[in-house]
C-alpha cells in the first residue's frame, strides 16, 4: 500500500514518533471482543476503528483530529489522517484566529470528493440565535462546505446557556440542511451539564473533558450512563489529564515504566484508558504534526488491552497528583469570589503554558480576558475557594503564578 501524497504502512512503521510505537502494530496478544469493545467496527486493520455516535445513526472514528493548530501549513497531516481512517475532524470558529477553519477549507477545495468522508465538527462562541447564524454562515464559507455534521456551542459552563430559543434555532438550522446534529462542548462542570442535557431530549452530541483523572469518579460515570441512555454521542477531549504543573510526582515513574514494558508510552496509555469505555465514541486529540499523529494512530490500531492493574496504577497516580490538576468544577470555587475571577479558565491557560508548552496561546487567551478581571485578579481572597476545592489546589498561589507568567 503506497501513496506519494501520504505515508505507506512501511513508512508508518519507520516514522512512528515514540519509543516502542512500531511494536504496537504487532499486537501483543489476540484481540478478544467483549463488552468494552463490542461496538468496534474495523474491517481494515490499517484504519482506525469506528464506533456509533449516540443515536445519530453515524459511526465515527474513535480517534478525532483536533484542529487547534496551523492547519493551512500542515495539509499533509489532514491527508494522512484521512488515509488512516481519522474521519472525525474538530475545529471552532475561534481556533487560530479562524485559520483552522480556513485550512480545512483549503483541503476541501483541493479534495472536494473527500468532504463526504469527514464527520466535520465546529463550534460557536455565540449563544444568541443571531450570533450563531452569523458564525455558522462564516464557518460554512471558510470551510468550503454546505453543511456541518455536528455544530456545538463552545465551552459551556451552565445548562441555562441553551434554552427554547436555542432549540428553535437548532431545528431551523437542521431543516435548512446547514447542520446535521447539535450539541455543546464543556471544560467546566462537565458532569452537571451532561446530566442536565440527558433530560432535554434534543442534544445530539457532547464534547467534554474526560481522562483517567475524572473517568473513575462516580458522578462522571453517572453522567456518561445518562447520556448514553439518552442517545447522546460523546467525544472525549483533554484526554491526557495534563494539569497546571509540568513535572511528575514520584509515582509517575511507576506508570511510565509500566506502559513502556507493554510496548507503548504513557501518553498512548492515556488514550487507551479512555477507549476502554465503549460509550465514548471518539477521542479528540490535537495532532499538529506527523509524530503525534503516528503515535496516536498506533495506539488506536493496537489491540493490547489495559488490565485492571494498569488502570489501578493510573488511578493511584491521579490521586497522588490531584493537587496538580484542575477538574473543572467551577460551580464550587468561582462563587466564592462572586464570579469575578474565571478560575477554571485561568487554570486551563496555565495548563497550556506549563504542560502543553503553548506559551503564546496561553498569553493570548489570558490577554483576552476583560482588563478589569486581569487587574483585580490578585485582589481577591481565594481562601474559601481553596477550602471547597476537592483537588486541594492552592488557588491563590496559582492565580499569582498566572499573573506573573501570562500577564
Amino acid at each position: 500500500m503506497s501513496d506519494r501524497k501520504g505515508l505507506s504502512r512501511r513508512d508508518f512503521l519507520k516514522t512512528a514518533g515514540v519509543a516502542g510505537t512500531g511494536s504496537l502494530l504487532a499486537a501483543a496478544g489476540p484481540f478478544m471482543p467483549n463488552d468494552s469493545f463490542a461496538a468496534e467496527n474495523n474491517p481494515q486493520n490499517d484504519r482506525v476503528p469506528t464506533r456509533p455516535f449516540g443515536k445519530t445513526g453515524v459511526n465515527v472514528s474513535i480517534l478525532g483530529l483536533g484542529g487547534m493548530f496551523d492547519i493551512p501549513s500542515n495539509q499533509l497531516v489532514l491527508r494522512q489522517a484521512l488515509k488512516w481512517g481519522v474521519t472525525y475532524w474538530d475545529t471552532a470558529d475561534c481556533y487560530e484566529g479562524g485559520n483552522s477553519e480556513i485550512g480545512i477549507g483549503d483541503f476541501f477545495k483541493r479534495y472536494p470528493e473527500q468532504r463526504k468522508e469527514i464527520f466535520l465538527v465546529t463550534k460557536s462562541d455565540a449563544r444568541d440565535p443571531a450570533g450563531m447564524t452569523r458564525l455558522l454562515d462564516r464557518s460554512l464559507d471558510r470551510m468550503k462546505t454546505d453543511y456541518i455534521d455536528l455544530y456545538l456551542i463552545h465551552g459551556m459552563k451552565a445548562i441555562d446557556e441553551v434554552n427554547a430559543a436555542t432549540r428553535a434555532w437548532m431545528e431551523k438550522a437542521k431543516s435548512s440542511g446547514k447542520i446535521k446534529f447539535f450539541g455543546f462542548s464543556t471544560h467546566s462542570n462537565m458532569e452537571e451539564l451532561m446530566l442536565a442535557a440527558a433530560k432535554l431530549g434534543w442534544i445530539d452530541g457532547i464534547m467534554m473533558t474526560y481522562n483517567y483523572r475524572v473517568m473513575a469518579k462516580s458522578r462522571m460515570q453517572s453522567a456518561v450512563t445518562a447520556c448514553t441512555e439518552a442517545g447522546i454521542g460523546l467525544t472525549a477531549m483533554k484526554t491526557q489529564g495534563s494539569g497546571w504543573f509540568s513535572g511528575l510526582a514520584e509515582s509517575g515513574g511507576e506508570m511510565t515504566d509500566r506502559f513502556i514494558k507493554l510496548g507503548f508510552s504513557d501518553k498512548q496509555a492515556n488514550l487507551k484508558a479512555v477507549w476502554e469505555n465503549p460509550n465514548i465514541a471518539c477521542v479528540c486529540s490535537q495532532m499538529p504534526n506527523m509524530s503525534i499523529l503516528t503515535s496516536n494512530i498506533a495506539a488506536a490500531l493496537n489491540q493490547t488491552r489495559l488490565s485492571a492493574a494498569d488502570l489501578l496504577t493510573m488511578q493511584r497516580y491521579a490521586h497522588a497528583t490531584s493537587s496538580t490538576y484542575c477538574a473543572g468544577c467551577t460551580r464550587l470555587c468561582e462563587p466564592t469570589v462572586a464570579g469575578q475571577a474565571p478560575i477554571g479558565d485561568i487554570m486551563r491557560y496555565l495548563m497550556y503554558h506549563n504542560s502543553y508548552g503553548e506559551r503564546d496561546r496561553a498569553r493570548s487567551l489570558f490577554a483576552g480576558l476583560p482588563a478589569v478581571t486581569r487587574d483585580c485578579l490578585l485582589g481577591h481572597d481565594y481562601s474559601e475557594a481553596e477550602k471547597v476545592c476537592p483537588q486541594g489546589l492552592k488557588i491563590g498561589q496559582l492565580m499569582r503564578e498566572a499573573t506573573r507568567l501570562l500577564g
